[in-house]
């Protein structure tokens, strides 16, 4: 069994030091690999920079090491039956994929800091953490022995993040006979009976869908911080929620944050912990695993996240549409939405998609995701009369894939729709996930069915409206964003510096002045540090228009009761 210690002297430098005991060494040479990315986040991280001073021993020696790739390792054991490798880590990144170390807590993600031995990684691995004794561990590996975690092989051992000490708050709800632990690291005070009550509505509502539950229990695992923050990474027994300022826990606005991540992250248990892509089957930690079906793994996810909340009753109709009608805006805002389709923003994930990147290139599978998630969903319900949903293609897909570990493809996901929905769902493939088709009609028509509409607005700003540009809400009126084949993309560039309109120095008052609809729009600006003059010329089309879900009046009987099938609401 290969063992893993950590320790630490001084918690303030927050270096770990990491001991790796490897028995029954048959190898003259040994690799060792570091995980250069973590599941959940889709970019190299190369964590290997957070280390320092590996060294390699054998029976009191020293052994040859030198590294082979960026994070990777080769030892020459001269025949040693017992090696151990040494070296520091810097846990000092407070967020849900890091790791963090001070006076008063040891937070680790193994998969930041523990190398996996090459042609080993299947055997069980035991992690011994050298903390004070009074000290609690809140983790989803079980304690061998007191802290001790014991994990199956090398994937659950990263896969399994832990908090450690003196302060953990925690308590425990059971569905289905299933236990959920909820922890609490840092200042707060949570009203627990309130955050039981709503976590167990929309974990009933979840296991409705899937009908059982991948692991015997579950771990959240919240990191309260003293400042804002919102954050979550998803594992197979566990989730690590970051999230602040800790005294506004229970205000409106965060605990909603709060519950939304929760219910999010959940989901994931079964969508890519286990429902994964065949191309992440299974994970390759030492390179870019690419796919294609980040709309299924974090689309429909991103779906189900709030529309549970709705479904159990934690948002109202009218505040599940407020949170839908944030992401619509964020869509529309980005005109990316015509160049990139989801599915090969997807692929793209590797490359930028965790970063704004340069204008216009590519959409969120997040954003997107959700929408096209939204429409299958009532896609499906029409083409069925309500018989199937994407309940139905997401429990098959757990009961045909994750349940026995096989990856799912593109064309299985295709196939299975098809399958659910009785009809070809081709157009809505070509058009919404592996094309840049807009998704407007098609979303209306949808949400019809269920006795609502998208409803088109222009924006009230006239220089988003009229104009097509986007300013900075500071006072250096600085242009942030430009819509394609606009007035303002004639003469404006990003991060012009906006001074003066018409000769009037600006203040804040660009909408004012516009609203005077002026003949002729001259603008005084700072472009890299020249002054130059440019004159807008407006023409008949729009930019930034806003979209809004909301209830028609004239929804039939029919569409109402489509609607209660669909919310679990009254209309």
């Amino acid at each position: 069994m290969i063992k893993y210690n950590l320790s630490y002297s001084n918690p303030l430098t927050h270096f770990l030091h990491i001991t790796i005991t490897i028995p029954r060494n048959r190898e003259q040479e040994l690799y060792l690999q570091l995980p250069a990315w973590r599941p959940g986040r889709y970019e190299l991280q190369h964590f290997a920079q957070k280390l320092r001073g590996v060294t390699a021993t054998a029976n009191g020696e020293k052994l040859p090491i030198r590294k082979v790739t960026k994070d990777r390792w080769l030892i020459e054991t001269n025949g040693a039956e017992t090696v151990a490798v040494n070296y520091d880590f810097y846990a000092r990144q407070m967020d849900a994929g890091g790791s963090w170390l001070d006076e008063t807590q040891l937070y680790v993600n193994p998969i930041n800091c523990m190398m996996a031995v090459e042609g080993r990684e299947h055997e069980p691995c035991t992690l011994q953490l050298q903390i004070p004794e009074d000290w609690q561990v809140a983790s989803g590996l079980q304690e061998q022995e007191k802290h001790t975690l014991e994990a199956a092989n090398f994937d659950e051992l990263v896969d399994s993040p832990f908090i450690a000490s003196d302060s953990l708050k925690q308590e425990t709800f059971t569905v289905n006979d299933i236990p959920f632990h909820i922890w609490m690291q840092g200042d707060c005070q949570p009203d627990w009976e309130r955050i039981k009550s709503d976590f167990e509505a929309f974990t009933k509502e979840q296991l409705h869908v899937f009908e059982d539950f991948p692991v015997a229990e579950y771990h959240y695992l919240n990191e309260i911080l003293p400042y804002h923050f919102y954050h979550g990474v998803e594992h197979s027994h566990s989730t690590v929620i970051t999230l602040g300022p800790g005294e506004l826990l229970m205000a409106p606005s965060l605990y909603k944050e709060f519950i939304g991540v929760s219910s999010h992250e959940l989901f994931h248990t079964w969508n890519i912990k286990k429902i994964r892509p065949k191309e992440l089957m299974p994970y390759n930690f030492s390179q870019e695993n690419y796919f294609k079906t980040g709309y299924v793994a974090e689309g429909v996810t991103t779906y189900y996240g709030d529309y549970m909340l709705a479904r159990s009753g934690f948002f109202t109709a009218e505040q599940y549409f407020e949170e839908l009608n944030t992401s619509l805006q964020r869509y529309f805002a980005d005109y990316s939405r015509n160049n990139l389709s989801v599915a090969d923003s997807s692929f793209d994930l590797w490359l930028d998609g965790y970063k704004p990147g340069i204008p216009d290139r590519k959409v969120s599978i997040y954003i997107k995701g959700m929408l096209t998630a939204m429409l299958l969903d009532l896609q499906l319900r029409k083409a069925t009369e309500n018989k199937a949903s994407l309940d139905t293609v997401m429990r098959k897909l757990w009961e045909r894939f994750g349940k026995k570990s096989i990856g799912y493809s593109e064309d299985d996901y295709l196939a299975l729709v098809d399958e659910v929905g009785q009809t070809s769902f081709r157009t809505y493939f070509d058009n919404f996930i592996n094309g840049t088709a807009p998704i407007e009609d098609a979303l209306d028509e949808a949400l019809r069915y269920v006795g609502c509409t998208l409803r088109k607005q222009e924006s009230s700003l006239l220089y988003e409206h009229k104009y097509g540009f986007k300013v900075s809400s500071d006072e250096t009126s600085k242009v942030i964003a430009i819509a394609p084949d606009s007035p303002a993309s004639e003469v404006l560039s990003i991060d012009d510096e906006l001074v003066a309109l018409n000769g009037r120095k600006l203040e804040n008052n660009l909408q004012q002045l516009l609203a005077l609809e002026p003949d002729e729009v001259e603008l005084v600006l700072f472009r890299d540090k020249q002054l130059h003059v440019v004159r807008l010329q407006k023409n008949d089309s729009s930019y930034y228009s806003r979209y809004f879900v909301e209830k028609r009046k004239d929804a039939t009987q029919a569409e109402q009761e489509n609607f209660k099938l669909w919310l679990k609401q009254e209309f």
